[in-house]
């Protein structure tokens, strides 16, 4: 049984307007597959719907990223998804058929549709059929024209698109969370968010290590595995501006104070691209972590977050079914 799993954050307060459309145009939506599967559906006897995948992406003229390209879940490639919810879509309003697992061909209906000549077949089209209408129980929404609007995401992709808005809205609360905090909370929570990473031992252990090396520019260190074959010094910075070359510079020489070779510089806001094109002229490892990219490493290992719900998508197991 292949599905999906999603993990929502909380508390958060959130007050936006979800866009399921904010996908790469190059790759077309699962509605505008429709007609040309369908008009490649009636030159054979039947068809693998993996195989007509390929053919469709060659017509589309996609490149090899655009062919590649994942969805979030990473369950699947995004235009194999839309390819798969088109001819569902097109099964569901009975023109095509199937004959065995994965495979389709052509229903009556379909030629009959096809010799209709359409421009293009869609939602709209398809709600022709009363058995579509049954299936697909769209809630569509009227634009300030009257006109229908158009659904260029699959099922999947609306779901990925809300859970990543969500996630994006929490961000925002854990950074504005964390400017409220003392400065001593900040590094106590970069010491939680590195060790549940697996740096470090426990957090005893590591929690030792800081405001002992707080001199010269560090605010606390960090052994880079249980064995402590190595140490990583951190520096955790409250900024509201953005951290520039000087202050990277000012950390590069604590560390050479230090004999060390290796840091993390983590801050509230984000860095200059002066500061982030420095680090790689240097000899050190120096590794830059912005308020995003920490509220995105928070939420990841559940540090400051708490599960408030779980969804599960799933699809039907034709394995199970299949008498073959």
């Amino acid at each position: 049984m292949a599905f999906l799993s999603w993990t929502f954050h909380g508390p958060m307060t959130y007050n936006r307007t979800l866009n399921t459309k904010g996908f790469d145009m190059a790759i077309p939506d699962f509605q505008k597959i429709m007609l040309p599967l369908l008009k490649k559906a009636a030159d054979v006897t039947d068809f693998l719907l993996r195989d007509f995948g390929e053919l469709l992406a060659n017509d589309f003229n996609l490149s090899e990223a655009e062919r590649a390209e994942v969805l979030p879940s990473g369950g699947q490639t995004r235009f194999i998804n839309r390819v798969s919810w088109a001819a569902i879509y097109l099964y569901k309003a009975g023109l095509l058929e199937r004959v065995k697992r994965g495979h389709y061909k052509i229903s009556h209906r379909g030629r009959k549709v096809l010799k209709e000549g359409p421009e293009e077949i869609n939602i709209k089209f398809l709600s022709r059929y009363q058995e579509f209408i049954d299936f697909h129980k769209h809630t569509k929404k009227d634009d300030s024209n009257g006109e229908s609007t158009v659904v260029e995401s699959t099922p999947e992709e609306a779901l990925e698109s809300a859970h990543q808005a969500l996630k994006e809205g929490l961000a925002i609360d854990i950074i504005q969370a964390i400017k409220q905090c003392s400065p001593e909370f900040f590094e106590r929570l970069v010491i939680d968010v590195l060790v549940k990473m697996g740096y470090g031992g426990s957090r005893k252990e590591a929690g030792q290590a800081v405001g002992k090396a707080g001199d010269g520019g560090i605010d606390g260190i960090i052994k880079e595995d249980r064995l402590g074959l190595d140490i990583i010094y951190i520096q955790a910075k409250r900024w509201e501006g953005m951290v520039g070359r000087p202050q990277i510079q000012g950390f590069v020489g604590a560390l050479a104070g230090k004999h060390a070779q290796k840091g993390i510089f983590i801050t509230t806001s984000a860095f200059t691209k002066d500061a982030a094109d420095y680090v790689h002229t240097i000899d050190k490892k120096i590794i830059l972590i912005d308020g995003p990219r920490l509220a995105d490493l928070m939420i990841e290992h559940n540090v400051g977050t708490t599960t408030i719900a779980n969804y599960e998508v799933k699809r039907i197991d034709t394995d199970y079914f299949s008498e073959e």
